[in-house]
């Protein structure tokens, strides 16, 4: 009998900074607790990510029992503290992530002249409060299911059998945070995720929603901030569907009333057969 279990689970507190791996983490309608609660914007509230800043992936964020830190991987910086609950008198704001639009509550002048100042543009830095709902699109989504300043869903699951496929194929083999999962798992055929339907994760139940399409953040090295252009152009040859290259699946929690609930590095994971698991 087969055996997959969780290797990695990772969270991404501010969209497109590097993430936080975790041995154990709470799961939420949104996803991993914190996972990019926050976001940087430019002055009209527009997501700044990799795609237009490649060196957010050298700002590392970190968590302390009451904030959030964060520093830069190469400069001598003064680091940035942020608190992980902005009181609610903080200023709102409305943000645009892709075609969606939200209330977000700014953090502090503080923070948005250290961003501005260590990537030479004019932005600020937001935070998504329980209050400011975010539906997952109703075309892939479920009625329910919301997600935070991710760029569709709440989680991504990625196996490492798929990497290990995708390397074989590479000259030079690449990490598992060029594409930057939520939950990483060993065993298993490569790409046997993206069809899973549902799947548990120790006695946690998730739906699969839908591959992962995946863009040219994956191209850019997350220790560097170096661009390049594989794994992209090896994934196009062999993963492409109509006009999306795929690689990872998108899914969601299916929340019980009133639970609590985490994952854990080393908890097997099993997709339910009955439902195309594979």
């Amino acid at each position: 009998m087969r055996h997959l279990h969780i290797t990695s689970l990772l969270t991404y507190p501010i969209k497109s900074l590097a993430g936080i791996s975790l041995p154990r983490a709470r799961v939420e309608k949104r996803g991993l607790a914190y996972d990019r609660r926050w976001m940087l914007v430019d002055r009209d509230g527009l997501f700044i990510s990799q795609r237009e800043i490649p060196e957010l992936a050298l700002l590392l964020p970190d968590f302390t029992v009451h904030n959030l830190i964060i520093r830069h991987r190469f400069e001598g910086l003064e680091p940035l503290s942020i608190p992980l609950h902005p009181p609610p008198e903080s200023p709102a704001m409305e943000v645009q992530v892709w075609d969606d639009r939200c209330t977000a509550l700014q953090v502090s002048r503080e923070a948005d002249e250290w961003f501005s100042d260590v990537l030479h543009t004019q932005c600020h830095l937001v935070y998504l409060p329980d209050e400011s709902i975010r539906p997952v699109n109703p075309s892939y989504g479920r009625p329910g299911e919301i997600t935070s300043f991710a760029d569709s869903c709440p989680l991504l699951v990625i196996g490492e059998a798929s990497l290990a496929d995708l390397n074989a194929r590479l000259e030079e083999p690449v990490p598992m945070n060029r594409f930057r999962p939520n939950i990483v798992f060993a065993g298993g055929q490569p790409y046997e995720e993206e069809s899973w339907k549902s799947f548990h994760i120790g006695d946690v139940q998730f739906r699969g929603i839908r591959p992962c399409a995946r863009c040219q953040i994956t191209t850019i090295n997350q220790d560097t901030a170096e661009m390049g252009r594989e794994p992209l152009r090896t994934l196009s040859t062999y993963r492409r569907q109509g006009h999306k290259i795929l690689f990872g699946l998108n899914a969601s929690w299916i929340p019980k009333e009133g639970a609590v609930v985490h994952v854990q590095v080393g908890d097997e994971a099993s997709p339910n057969p009955s439902e195309g698991g594979g």
